[in-house]
């Protein structure tokens, strides 16, 4: 009897599609994962799609609608394994920043008819809403880790993604501290290693793409860069991007700016 292939569905919600589109740079990578997985729902890369239950499902994108809010309650409920791809589905994203705002004015300030806008107050990962089995970092997630991913699960085992931050990858590489050497700001020292020290291998600072790492001082770094130079909201504003809403770097925004008033 022919061993039936596990299904893989992968999963859109508020995001740029950068995480799918890494699952199809795979390419040769991509056409061994699809000869072990039944790829049931990938609208990225086919109209075809299969019911559920589905043993695999990739989310890319974090919630900011009350439809998204329902709909990832159903993927969840049609998934024996349920991993976040990317820091939209790990961290809320880019658009996270509505958090620090009142939602309500900002599309008075967007749209001509904001009444027919029916959004969520803050974009909050998928973490937020539903039990998830792995969270894969990223902005985009990177290729090598999304195959390991993908690997240990048709093994039936736990991914082998590290947890160090991307001062142990410019050790790895050799780097130069950008930090020691020019002074230059850099969130190396508190952000999840996965990019390969990208940015510090061309002597610019980490802009914190792959989201905190396990035990992050923020607080401690923020101390640093003022100490060698930077304004505090310099400081706040490189915490403020593609994880701003990691708890670690929105904490460390609140501790930097008294101002700002978490939501919940």
């Amino acid at each position: 009897m022919k061993r039936k292939k596990p299904t893989l569905a992968v999963w859109k919600f508020a995001s740029c599609d950068g995480c799918q589109l890494t699952l199809l740079d795979c390419e040769d990578e991509l056409l061994a994962v699809a000869g072990q997985v039944e790829i049931a729902n990938f609208m990225e890369a086919s109209r075809a799609v299969m019911g559920g239950p589905y043993d695999l499902s990739l989310v890319e994108g974090s919630i900011t609608t009350p439809h998204d809010a329902k709909r990832i309650q159903e993927v969840r409920k049609q998934s024996k394994f349920l991993v976040t791809i990317g820091a939209c589905a790990t961290s809320g994203g880019i658009q996270a920043l509505r958090n620090f705002r009142d939602i309500k004015e900002m599309t008075k300030v967007v749209y001509a008819r904001p009444d027919y806008i029916d959004t969520l107050a803050t974009s909050t990962p998928i973490a937020s809403h539903v039990t998830v089995d792995f969270e894969l970092r990223g902005c985009p997630i990177d290729k090598r880790q999304l195959i390991e991913v993908l690997t240990a699960f048709l093994l039936g085992k736990r991914p082998g993604i590290p947890t160090h931050s991307v001062c142990q990858e410019c050790k790895i590489r050799g780097n130069v501290c950008v930090m020691v050497a020019h002074q230059t700001p850099c969130l190396g020292p508190i952000t999840h290693a996965g990019c390969g020290a990208l940015c510090p291998s061309y002597n610019r600072g980490c802009y914190g793409c792959f989201g905190p790492k396990e035990t992050p001082n923020v607080e401690k770094l923020g101390t640093w860069l003022q100490d060698h130079g930077a304004k505090n909201a310099d400081v706040i504003r490189s915490l403020q991007t593609f994880n701003v809403w990691s708890e670690p770097f929105r904490e460390g925004v609140a501790k930097l700016n008294p101002k700002v008033e978490l939501k919940k």
